[in-house]
């Protein structure tokens, strides 16, 4: 297991790498939600205005 974690010395740059795609995923599944969660609340906003 030490020798897999190890990574016949390219350790560093391959769990960067890794870390580095899993973040960039992240992002791309998180932003989207944030985003239509600000749009829903920026309709919610106008609909009530627009009943005044």
């Amino acid at each position: 297991m030490s020798d897999f974690l190890h990574m016949g010395g390219y350790a560093f740059y391959v769990w960067t790498s890794y870390g580095i795609a899993f973040v960039v995923m992240l992002i791309g599944v998180i932003k989207p939600l944030l985003v239509h969660k600000q749009q829903l609340r920026g309709l919610k906003l106008k609909r009530q205005r627009g009943q005044r």
